[in-house]
């Protein structure tokens, strides 16, 4: 069998060979929407080299002037999670964020690159895995705040690792397991077809139409009932809702998540009431946090429980203050491409794209109408969260209704057993037609 030319991957079916190129094309066409003369930064694991290679020479054909990579490996992550001095976990090179840094400055695009471990920190101290997550997110943050508002374009995207595949398909051989899962991944971020730009284009096409939709009814207030969640939470009166699709700074559209499935806006911080149950695992930095449920009184959480990783959680919700808040709210049908496929990621990017979630932590700028030229205090003052973490979890099921509750004191369900109501199509439908 024939190498794959760019990457290095030696896999018996050509098959997959193509659709590892196909995939490194569409992330950097459709996700980055890599430019001529921009340089690009590939934070990666070392276990993802052969798809970093594919990615690198790809990126320089399409006229990128430099590529930059940021290399960890996870045997080394867990050995300074270990053995490293307690007050130096976390520590991360100044030097090395304010290159990082510059770079986004000069408009670079980012993609991170992931092959998860989910449960790579299983034996570590929470104590010491949150230490570490936050000091690292904080020397780093001036350069990621390039991302969280948009100002350049950037991406996530995942390759398989021993570890996951073995996680999602423990009855398989690893090697199998890994064939399986890139066969997954290829379905999900839709690479698997004849033509996947055209594919990805009419996909973010239908979720632009979805955010037109919502954005026409001026929602007050969301009302979610299913098992184990019973949750108000009213919406700003500047929320926007928006999609995959992004803009950078300069006008250049990227999609920051592949797959993506998800329509999403801010919640207003102090308008979240009641309890909502979780309805899948959440990773959390390797990591597993299982059924757990929040209890929300204006806006914040004041109750929480977790059958597994109650202490992991407890230490989410006490990052900073701005962690017991919400900072995003994100609608995703149970019957989408993902869903369908009826496996657990433990996995956030995955995950959130099978179910309608919520997010504890940052909100979004951009969900507000002109957000993204507000001051911190203007963002607080039009309902804004602000935290150093934004984690989503899961909340979607088969069993899930959510009602809108109009400005004009109306109310539309928005979603029936987990999808898309007839109502609210057909109420649109209507809205079209006039």
């Amino acid at each position: 069998m024939k190498q794959i030319k760019k990457g290095g991957y030696k896999l018996s079916d050509s098959m997959v060979n193509q659709n590892i190129e196909k995939y490194a094309e569409t992330v950097l066409r459709i996700g980055l929407n890599i430019q001529h003369g921009q340089k690009l930064i590939i934070e990666a694991p070392i276990q993802s080299a052969p798809f970093v290679r594919t990615v690198t020479s790809y990126a320089y054909e399409l006229g990128a002037s430099y590529v930059h990579h940021e290399w960890s490996d996870d045997e080394l992550t867990l050995i300074n999670h270990k053995q490293a001095p307690y007050t130096s976990l976390g520590y991360y090179p100044e030097w090395k964020a304010n290159g990082l840094e510059k770079y986004a400055n000069e408009n670079a695009a980012v993609l991170f690159l992931q092959a998860p471990n989910p449960e790579l920190l299983t034996d570590v101290s929470v104590e010491r895995s949150t230490r570490y997550a936050n000091e690292r997110s904080a020397i780093r943050r001036p350069y990621l705040e390039h991302t969280h508002l948009n100002k350049i374009s950037w991406v996530i995207v995942n390759v398989p690792s021993d570890s996951w595949s073995n996680k999602c398909f423990p009855e398989l051989p690893v090697d199998e397991g890994k064939a399986k899962l890139w066969d997954i991944i290829f379905q999900a971020a839709r690479i698997d077809s004849i033509d996947p730009i055209t594919n990805w284009k009419n996909h973010l096409n239908s979720l632009k139409k979805t955010t037109e939709q919502l954005n026409a009814l001026h929602i007050q207030k969301l009302v979610y009932l299913g098992p184990g969640t019973d949750l108000t939470i009213e919406l700003p009166e500047k929320h926007q809702w928006l999609y995959g699709s992004r803009m950078n700074r300069r006008g250049i559209p990227f999609v920051s998540n592949m797959p993506t499935e998800e329509v999403f806006t801010i919640p207003k911080k102090e308008g979240i009431n009641g309890i909502v149950a979780s309805t899948r695992p959440l990773n959390f930095n390797g990591s597993i946090i299982e059924d757990f449920s929040l209890t929300f009184k204006e806006g914040k959480v004041v109750q929480f429980t977790a059958v597994k990783g109650k202490e992991v959680l407890n230490s989410i919700l006490h990052t900073d203050e701005g962690a017991r808040f919400l900072g995003e709210v994100a609608l995703v049908p149970h019957h989408s491409l993902i869903s369908n496929m009826n496996l657990t990621f433990y996995n956030t990017l995955f995950d959130e794209n099978a179910s309608c979630h919520l997010a504890l932590g940052q909100s979004f700028p951009n969900n507000l109408v002109g957000g993204e030229d507000m001051s911190d205090q203007e963002l607080q003052l039009n309902g804004a969260n602000k935290s150093l973490i934004h984690i989503d979890f899961m909340i979607g099921s088969s069993a899930l209704n959510i009602d809108a509750q109009l400005a004009d004191g109306s109310t539309i369900p928005l979603f029936r057993h987990g999808d898309w109501s007839e109502k609210f199509l057909a109420y649109n439908q209507l809205k079209s037609s006039n």
